[in-house]
């Protein structure tokens, strides 16, 4: 699957991947570029809208609403440190439901602390209540640790967080043996929560690696730089691809105790290449039936 998906694949491992990839969830930054690239999003993606500690959370709502009019499933971050109080928190979720908007993906954010709010969680409690009138929220959780969260303190803050969500989805990893252990120690620790895996779509490898660092996800960086073989499989020319991450993972995706419902693309708005090789994988999951 480094350049194409095996067609010897077990016809039940290529359900599998037929699911989670028809179930893709595609991330976009608010940036002057993205409305160029949502021309190749698939019609009516589920498409989440980040909360870029460099900007407002008003660029992230003013992009949902462009994405909503178009007929996307928006789904817009709101980054808890972002906000600066209650009053902001309840506008915010005002006009979401005026712009129709019932799915939300809460997090704790990485910009430093403007208001009230410390961590997704404390947003979390607020919002109820606020009573806000959301179908839908999505959360957060880190097979790989936290650059500045205890583990211990990210468990209980996952478990904490259970009851308000719907799911959870994986910060970006390389490491599928990283995800598959999280996911084990999920389920042993009762947290039930359906999840979506997390992972970067088709990118220039430089600002893949810019990025990561940036998102603190030095490990899999290192675990990468220590599979030589691994990293030229996910190379290719145009940058990464996720192919050989997926095929390993396809163990976990089938054991039903994992529940994992789809793909979180963090496509860095690189829409265009990440689409075309989600389509292609289909097409060859297709052609290995």
């Amino acid at each position: 699957m480094s350049e194409r998906t095996d067609p010897r694949i077990d016809p039940g491992a290529a359900n599998a991947l037929r699911h989670i990839l028809l179930g893709s969830n595609f991330e976009l930054i608010p940036l002057k570029n993205v409305m160029d690239q949502t021309g190749f999003l698939p019609a009516g993606a589920q498409v989440s809208v980040t909360a870029s500690p460099t900007r407002d959370l008003e660029d992230t709502i003013d992009l949902s609403r462009d994405l909503a009019a178009r007929g996307f499933e928006v789904v817009p971050h709101l980054a808890a440190r972002m906000i600066r109080d209650r009053q902001h928190l309840t506008a915010i979720l005002k006009d979401l439901r005026k712009l129709e908007i019932g799915h939300v993906f809460v997090v704790g954010g990485d910009a430093d602390q403007r208001g009230d709010f410390f961590d997704g969680l404390a947003m979390l409690e607020a919002m109820v209540e606020i009573d806000h009138g959301l179908t839908r929220i999505g959360i957060a959780c880190y097979p790989e640790g936290h650059g500045f969260i205890p583990d211990e303190d990210l468990w209980n803050s996952l478990a904490a967080k259970q009851k308000y969500a719907d799911y959870m989805v994986t910060q970006m990893c390389f490491d599928p043996e990283a995800i598959t252990a999280f996911v084990q120690t999920c389920r042993s620790k009762g947290i039930t929560l359906p999840l979506l895996i997390g992972l970067p779509g088709v990118v220039p490898i430089r600002k893949l690696a810019m990025i990561a660092a940036r998102l603190g996800v030095g490990p899999s960086i290192h675990f990468l730089s220590q599979h030589t073989g691994l990293l030229g499989k996910l190379v290719r020319p145009g940058g990464y691809a996720p192919d050989e991450l997926i095929r390993r993972l396809v163990p976990t995706i089938m054991h039903p105790e994992a529940d994992i419902r789809g793909l979180h693309i963090y496509t860095f708005n690189e829409v265009r290449s990440t689409e075309a090789w989600r389509r292609r994988m289909l097409a060859e999951l297709e052609q290995g039936d």
